[in-house]
């Protein structure tokens, strides 16, 4: 179920660097480098396959742009908050 603005603003207090923009959560985070950041885009694609949420992903060197929104439900959901979550944890962040 698509979450409420001031619900998505509440969650993202415990996700420091992400942003409520568009109906998505979106963080930019920067690596070491190049290697770095695939190493860290790997991890997502492959926990994201797992539970079938798919993230938008930029690559640009050592900077990987993450956008999370639920297609379906034209907005943001508790899955968009747990991927992010653990997007977190794979950063180091």
């Amino acid at each position: 179920m698509k979450l409420a603005k001031q619900e998505i603003e509440t969650r993202l207090k415990n996700l420091p660097g992400w942003q409520y923009v568009d109906n998505s959560i979106r963080k930019d985070f920067k690596l070491k480098d190049f290697q770095e950041a695939m190493a860290f885009v790997v991890k997502i694609a492959l926990e994201a396959e797992k539970v079938q949420h798919h993230p938008d992903i930029t690559i640009e060197y050592n900077h990987v742009k993450i956008i999370l929104t639920t297609h379906s439900e034209e907005g943001v959901t508790d899955k968009d908050f747990d991927a992010a979550a653990k997007i977190q944890k794979f950063s180091g962040a």
